[in-house]
């Protein structure tokens, strides 16, 4: 059946493909992709099925042979083009594994372009599995309807990350000891922005006098309490997202 306004209808199983579509094409899945096709959503020759390549947008596809452990599609339409995110980055300090697992998953729904993990001083971690949050990234954007995933940026240092900040881009420091209205401080800075959290154990003082001594850097407030980690990215990207949306990015 071709796409229509009603087709395919919204409960249809939606999957990230990393190669390029196009209609016509052929594609085979195994692994747990075929799993959850055949064993959870338990679906035959003839079911439509959702991919998108985080390259050129969104498709239409029907499964046309379903085997023990893999399935073959065979692209029918496309639904969309790739949508052009929001450009805002999220620098995001080390925490605990099943949080920083949270925030990628939440950050990516939200629409952030990027995420960029730093090291700071008092970061109860110092290592990262990026293919870890890429999964949390890529079930995130299946889920919400995404078409473009989020770049993962490599694991860099506090003061490395901000001697290579881009000239064009302000950087909204949440500051917990105190900053400027963030509403304000979005409007008075439009166009590309990143935010900056820091870890569980907050940020030493010559982190802090760095980071606001950067010529970029704006320090903001989230309101009156201290929030964990975690809640602030999500608070914080929420609050950019709201006041800073406009109808092209989609």
């Amino acid at each position: 059946m071709p796409a229509t306004s009603s087709w395919p209808p919204r409960s249809t199983p939606r999957l990230f493909i990393d190669q390029a579509l196009a209609v016509d094409a052929q594609i085979r899945i195994d692994g747990g992709a075929a799993h959850y096709l055949l064993s959870v959503m338990r679906l035959g020759p003839g079911a439509a099925v959702k991919l998108f390549d985080d390259r050129t947008g969104e498709y239409l596809a029907a499964i046309s042979h379903a085997g023990k452990r893999d399935v073959t599609v065979t692209v029918e339409a496309k639904l969309r083009p790739r949508e052009a995110a929001p450009d805002l980055w999220l620098v995001q300090a080390l925490v605990k594994k099943d949080r920083l697992d949270w925030i990628a998953e939440k950050s990516c729904e939200l629409g952030i372009a990027r995420l960029m993990p730093v090291l700071t001083q008092r970061c109860v971690a110092d290592k990262l599995k990026e293919e870890r949050l890429r999964a949390q990234m890529i079930e995130a954007a299946e889920q919400c309807e995404r078409t473009a995933l989020p770049h993962i940026a490599p694991l860099a240092k506090l003061d490395d990350m901000l001697k290579n900040w881009p000239k064009d881009r302000r950087l909204f420091f949440c500051d917990e000891r105190g900053g400027g209205n963030f509403r304000d401080a979005i409007a008075a800075h439009p166009g590309p922005a990143g935010l900056l959290v820091g870890p569980e154990g907050g940020l030493t003082d010559q982190e802090n006098a760095a980071i606001r001594g950067h010529p970029n850097a704006v320090a903001i407030s989230l309101g009156p309490r201290i929030l964990r980690a975690d809640t602030a990215a999500i608070a914080a990207i929420s609050i950019w997202m709201a006041h800073s949306l406009t109808s092209d990015w989609g």
